[in-house]
């Protein structure tokens, strides 16, 4: 019978491998071709100087004993309405490190298409989470939000502190005149709406659930650091995803099916989940995800017929 101890011992070594100062391993692109040639010329150092800002601040105020957070914001800039004045669309991602492999799991994959924002050629960005700013506020919700699924998956809810700080800077947003994508919205993505979902006790089996989740894919990833015992590591990883599936399941009758959370996980996670149950026992698994997940139905189809 696998140890559990072993890989708690796995998750401290993970967790003290180093100290960081920082948390985040951001890279940041940024178009703007479609814009008139003054706010080029405005923007040429627009994204160096996000980049620096995430990688500089200390969003948890303390050392960082967790890797580098692998992270990704690639901004579309969309208009510009005078010299300043700017909407912008962006995909962000993260990653986890999974112990002891090269491999990384998704965490956070999400379009926020409806960013307003004001910036003035080589303007400096300084951290103070108290004030609204309409470039760093919407750095710093994603940063506290990479950073509370980070630790939420390496014990239960330890999230909390850095979504409670993105909860902060929805409401400083929510009362500004750039309050577009901060208030709540019905038929699509807002930043309100998904930090409220991750903040609601309806969610929270779901959120305890994440660090057994990552529990399974650390465990899963020793198959190929432990030859003698693949079948082991992968039979009883595979039984604890499956456990997770079926939570979801039996939660789904509570559960908004419009959520933003449930949204971002999946949209993560659904092709980790197909790789690593691929060679599952049981192939309802997979009805069990399309009956959960509809909007990846096609990819849980593909699974079932291989």
């Amino acid at each position: 019978m696998l140890n559990r101890i072993i890989l708690l011992n796995i998750c401290f070594f993970a967790l003290a491998a180093g100290v960081f100062a920082q948390e985040l391993n951001a890279t940041v692109s940024v178009n703007f071709q479609n814009l008139p040639v003054q706010n080029k010329e405005s923007l040429v150092n627009f994204a160096q100087a996000l980049q620096t800002y995430l990688n500089t601040t200390k969003f948890s105020g303390e050392d960082w004993r967790y890797d580098k957070i692998n992270c990704n914001f690639n901004i579309q800039v969309a208009t510009a309405s005078d010299e300043v004045n700017y909407t912008a669309q962006l995909v962000v991602n993260s990653q986890r490190k999974i112990y002891h492999s090269p491999e990384f799991s998704p965490m956070l994959k999400v379009f926020d298409n409806n960013w307003a924002f004001l910036y003035e050629k080589n303007q400096a960005f300084i951290y103070n989470p108290q004030i609204f700013n309409s470039v760093t506020s919407l750095l710093n919700y994603y940063a506290y939000l990479i950073i509370g699924l980070e630790c939420d998956s390496w014990t239960k809810m330890s999230g909390n502190p850095y979504f409670s700080k993105a909860y902060d800077m929805v409401n400083l947003g929510s009362i500004t005149s750039f309050s577009s994508g901060w208030v709540s919205a019905a038929g699509g993505y807002n930043r309100r709406d998904l930090i409220d979902d991750m903040l609601a006790e309806r969610y929270r089996p779901v959120r305890e659930g994440f660090a057994d989740y990552h529990y399974a894919i650390d465990m899963y990833a020793q198959k190929n650091n432990f030859p003698a015992k693949r079948d082991l590591y992968v039979q009883k990883a595979q039984e604890k995803l499956v456990a997770f599936v079926k939570m979801l399941e039996s939660l789904k009758a509570k559960m908004d099916a419009r959520s933003i959370y449930l949204k971002m996980f999946f949209d993560a996670k659904h092709g980790e989940l197909i790789d690593r149950l691929r060679g599952y026992r049981d192939r309802e698994i997979f009805k069990t995800l399309k009956y959960i997940d509809p909007p990846h139905t096609a990819k849980y189809d593909e699974a079932l017929k291989n």
